[in-house]
């Protein structure tokens, strides 16, 4: 997909949290006059979007020593750069590894429900593009659905998965799947894995025990851990963040449906608040409607009308 077209998506996308707290901004910073009632609508319009109490806070405080004197343009100007360098500071690029590194392992994680086997069917698509032998494996053993989910996207794509009966223990999975990778000269081995958050202990210790098995069937790996939230969720994700995070390194967020919700601003906070770099957005349904994360390129989409 050519950068403009999915620039115009991601635009679109996002007309729900623009019309929801940016139009709030811009009747805010047409005020003549500046006090602690302007600075407290400017933390209540942030706080509403989710950009989170850290970020709205470093915000605020912020613009309360830009705002006076300056036009409504050079205070979205202002604002428009704080949240930029905000997200910049934990923003690390997709990394693959060179060929001669492979398998490159990513693990999937995400509760049940926020697109994750769908995004891992989106990474594969993108990658086979690339001319890259990608092998997909199914250790979310406890959904019938998750399997043969991943296998309509293997079959779609042309990616092998490795898959075991129903119930079985998730890490035999995974260790198969390493295995199977080896011997088949896969470039990417992408896991999916459960996610069923309201048996939490059960399931940080499920997790534990298939990073201990990666990180002892291949030094190194795994490579990435991205975790899979659903912008709709809002607050909520950044919730299901902290509880993953106890089982595993996250490394990067994949951030879907970004295309329905009001509550945009949740990017802001997962990068100040959990020091985790949104690394993929989805805004829709096709598999080019997910692409890496570029902070200038989402904070211009999310303030630009017309």
């Amino acid at each position: 997909m050519e950068a403009s077209s999915f620039f115009q998506r991601l635009k679109n996308g996002l007309t729900k949290t623009r019309e929801g707290w940016v139009q709030r901004l811009e009747g805010l910073f047409q005020e003549r006059s500046w006090d602690e009632e302007s600075l407290a609508n400017l933390e209540e319009i942030l706080l509403s979007a989710d950009v989170g109490v850290k970020a709205t806070q470093r915000l605020t405080d912020a613009a309360n020593l830009y705002v006076r004197g300056k036009t409504v343009q050079e205070l979205f100007s202002f604002l428009q750069r704080e949240i930029v360098h905000i997200l910049k500071e934990v923003q690390r690029s997709p990394a693959i590894s060179p060929l001669s590194q492979t398998p490159w392992v990513v693990v999937f994680l995400g509760v049940n429900g926020v697109g994750k086997t769908t995004t891992i069917g989106k990474m594969a698509a993108r990658y086979r593009q690339e001319r890259r032998k990608v092998l997909l494996v199914a250790a979310d053993t406890f959904r019938a659905a998750a399997v043969e989910q991943l296998e309509i996207w293997g079959q779609r794509v042309g990616a092998e998965v490795v898959k075991h009966q129903a119930g079985s223990d998730p890490s035999a999975v995974v260790f198969d799947g390493l295995h199977a990778a080896k011997r088949r000269g896969a470039d990417l081995v992408l896991i999916d894995t459960a996610g069923r958050l309201h048996t939490k202990v059960h399931l940080i210790e499920e997790l534990k025990k298939i990073r201990r098995v990666i990180s002892k069937e291949q030094a190194g790996a795994p490579h990435e851990t991205l975790l899979v939230l659903d912008a709709t969720t809002g607050q909520n994700g950044l919730q299901q963040a902290r509880v993953f995070k106890e089982s595993m390194d996250v490394t990067g967020i994949v951030l879907t449906k970004l295309d329905g919700t009001a509550k945009g601003g949740v990017v802001v906070a997962i990068h100040e608040e959990l020091g985790i770099p949104v690394q993929y957005v989805g805004v829709g349904e096709d598999v080019d409607d997910l692409q890496p994360f570029d902070p200038a390129t989402f904070v211009q989409a999310l303030f630009e009308n017309g």
